[in-house]
C-alpha cells in the first residue's frame, strides 16, 4: 500500500556530514508530518527531528544547530542534512510519516531503517 525508502547512511569520521533521504510511495493521497528518529546501540528509539506540511520543524537539543530536516512535496520526500557529526550520533536512523490514503485512510509508516556510523 504504501512504503518508505532510505538512502544515504554510511561511515564518516567525526566533523564530517551525511545527508540521509526517505521516499513516500504507494497510493498516497497526502503526507502530513515526518520525522527522523535514531535508535543508538542498546537503547531505546528517539526523535531527532520533525517537520510539518508547512515546513514548521522542531529538533531532539542534541542535534539543534548541526542537523536540518527538509521536505520535497512534489517527490513525497524528507531529508536529514547532518553536519559537524559526533560519535554519539552514531545510530540506526528512521524515517517516519503520517500518510494520508485515499478514502481518509491514515498510515503511520517507518522506513526499514538506514546505519549511521561516525567514527573518532
Amino acid at each position: 500500500q504504501v512504503q518508505l525508502v532510505e538512502s544515504g547512511g554510511g561511515l564518516v569520521q567525526a566533523g564530517g556530514s551525511l545527508r540521509l533521504s526517505c521516499a513516500a510511495s504507494g497510493r498516497i493521497f497526502n503526507i502530513n508530518d515526518m520525522g527522523w528518529y535514531r535508535q543508538p546501540p542498546g537503547k531505546t528509539r528517539e526523535l531527532v527531528a520533525r517537520i510539518t506540511r508547512r515546513d514548521s520543524t522542531n529538533y531532539a537539543d542534541s542535534v539543534k544547530g548541526r542537523f536540518t530536516i527538509s521536505r520535497d512535496n512534489a517527490k513525497n520526500t524528507v531529508y536529514l542534512q547532518m553536519n559537524s557529526l559526533k560519535p554519539e550520533d552514531t545510530a540506526v536512523y528512521y524515517c517516519n510519516a503520517e500518510i494520508e490514503g485515499y478514502g481518509w485512510r491514515l498510515y503511520n509508516s517507518w522506513g526499514q531503517g538506514t546505519q549511521v556510523t561516525v567514527s573518532s
